[in-house]
């Protein structure tokens, strides 16, 4: 049997010292992210703050789907987490105001990827393109009280 030759065997010493150190690196950068504490008390941890707004926690518990990041129906366009959120505080405003109880509402995202409001079946590119007075400011509060809960 040939031995094996002393550069490679410094050269293998020196591979494992080096795998072992970038593993010991890997391992401390890892426990360095705390999922469990905030940076400051009395607030929640940075993966926590996507908290849903109240109105979005009714909306899902009514459907049986406990608690998510918004309210999806069957049927309704799908838009950003955020939109969907904001268009759960308008269905409960919409239930809250007798004159606008009756109003199809639905935000979703258009072809382009631009937000389109549905509002009984007319699509809108923008809040003030909204013909009713009412509901148009409806959809302001609601993207108001959607920015106060972040």
């Amino acid at each position: 049997m040939d031995e094996i030759p002393l550069p490679v065997w410094i050269a293998g010493g020196i591979s494992v010292v080096v795998i072992v150190l970038i593993y010991v690196i890997f391992v401390l950068q890892r426990r360095r992210v705390d999922l469990t504490h905030a940076k400051s008390p009395g607030q929640k941890p940075e993966w926590i703050k996507t908290t849903p707004p109240p109105e979005t926690v009714v909306a899902t518990q009514a459907d049986g789907e406990g608690i998510g990041l918004y309210d999806y129906d069957a049927g309704e366009g799908i838009a950003a987490a955020f939109v969907e959120q904001i268009e759960d505080i308008v269905h409960a405003r919409l239930g809250e105001d007798p004159a606008l109880a009756g109003i199809d509402v639905d935000f979703k995202t258009a072809p382009g990827g631009a937000l389109e409001i549905c509002v009984d079946g007319e699509s809108y590119a923008d809040v003030g393109d909204i013909p009713d007075e009412r509901l148009r400011e409806l959809v302001r509060r609601a993207i108001e009280r959607w920015e106060q809960g972040r």
